[in-house]
């Protein structure tokens, strides 16, 4: 692990457990001054030695060591050969989708992200790129969707905001039967609670934003390639010529975050079974979707691809009334849209994160002007249930 010469020399920490793994990165520290913590290297330019010679950096678009560090340490993370990091989540997508040429198709989770709809159907459906929508828990349903044009299936799992759960396994064999991409948003559970890489897929990505960053300090995406060298290689054309690389700063919010993820992620997941629990009591909650609970009906597939359930929760309430009531009057809960932070945030889909959604399409999910969806936090568990109990109940 020692360095005290180089940036391009690194451990990728194999020996260590995965709470060891991001604490450390990859160099896990400055080589040349033996910083514990890696600077932040703001500078747009490098100098050069001389003609010819490079100390490996060149321009801060193509390369800078302080995203360089995130990218290798996401790689570690994730089990891949090569990291990107992106100025967002979008822009982290927009890259795995420009791998796709016109003409080809893409089946996707139905119950997808809302910005990740506007993308597949206002940006690249101009470019003719064609695209199906797919509840891919439903297995026939996916062979049912495949097109001799399917180069690309992109799963949500667990999906944002029904916590519908894919069998990453079984939906990447479907996609190496017909030679496409298996792609997995790894947003919600993070490589601490599930490795879509080791279970087939060949790209993950994240909206590093969430709870990789888990601040809510800084707006990032990630994408993480398992072993394809000309795909890493083609993202990497995509992040230079597109410009939508990290800045140094936020590479290092992320990278900061990134140290304490195996004990927040334990903490959300903790948090979470318990605010669930309590939701299921009260009279005036619906439904809880949420992929913990032992009935819900892709438990056993979440038990065998993860090592826990997450921070993620949403639920239906009696009225819109009770919706109203509950965003106004939570205090500590912060009514606020993105997820994965420290605090317990709320949030109203059908206006808010899922508002490019068609209204059909929304309402055929359960995307309800009852809907509501919470990102719970690291703070008391009781403190939670009893700023949702006043505001809902009081």
């Amino acid at each position: 692990m020692k360095n005290f010469s180089n940036y391009s020399d690194f451990d990728k920490k194999e020996a260590l457990h995965f709470e060891s793994k991001v604490v450390h990165g990859a160099l896990g520290c400055e080589p040349i001054t033996g910083a514990v913590s890696m600077p932040v290297f703001q500078t747009a330019t490098f100098r050069h030695p001389e003609l010819f010679q490079s100390t490996g950096y060149a321009y801060s678009r193509l390369q800078n060591p302080t995203r360089q560090e995130l990218e290798r340490t996401m790689a570690i993370l994730e089990g891949g050969i090569e990291g990107f990091a992106f100025s967002s989540g979008q822009a982290a997508n927009m890259a795995v989708f420009s791998l796709l040429s016109p003409g080809e198709h893409v089946i996707l989770s139905d119950d997808i992200y809302g910005g990740t709809f506007r993308i597949v159907g206002d940006v690249f459906g101009r470019y003719g790129i064609e695209h199906t929508y797919v509840d891919m828990a439903d297995l026939d349903a996916v062979r049912a969707a495949i097109r001799p044009s399917t180069k690309m299936l992109f799963v949500e799992t667990p999906t944002n905001p029904m916590m519908k759960v894919a069998d990453i396994a079984a939906v990447s064999a479907i996609a190496k039967e017909i030679g496409a991409l298996m792609v997995v948003d790894n947003t919600f559970l993070t490589p601490y609670f599930q490795k879509p890489l080791a279970l087939g897929a060949d790209i993950v990505t994240h909206s590093s934003t969430k709870y990789l960053g888990g601040h809510n300090d800084t707006i990032s995406g990630i994408v993480v390639v398992k072993d394809n060298e000309e795909i890493a290689d083609r993202i990497r054309v995509h992040i230079k010529s597109h410009g939508s690389q990290l800045a140094p700063m936020d590479s290092w919010l992320v990278l900061r975050g990134i140290k304490t993820l195996a004990v927040r992620m334990d903490k959300h997941n903790e948090n979470a079974l318990k605010v669930a629990t309590w939701l299921r009591s009260q009279p005036k909650v619906k439904e809880v979707f949420y992929v913990g609970f032992a009935d819900h009906k892709d438990y056993e597939v979440t038990r065998r691809q993860t090592t826990g359930f997450g921070g993620m929760i949403s639920f239906t309430v009696d009225s819109a009334d009770t919706v109203k009531r509950i965003l106004k009057n939570v205090d500590m809960i912060m009514f606020a849209e993105s997820l994965g932070g420290t605090e317990t945030l709320i949030t109203y889909p059908t206006t808010q994160t899922h508002e490019d959604t068609p209204k059909d399409i929304k309402e055929k999910l359960g995307i309800t002007d009852c809907f509501l969806r919470m990102s719970v936090g690291i703070e008391n568990a009781e403190d939670i249930i009893a700023d949702l109990d006043r505001a809902m109940n009081d």
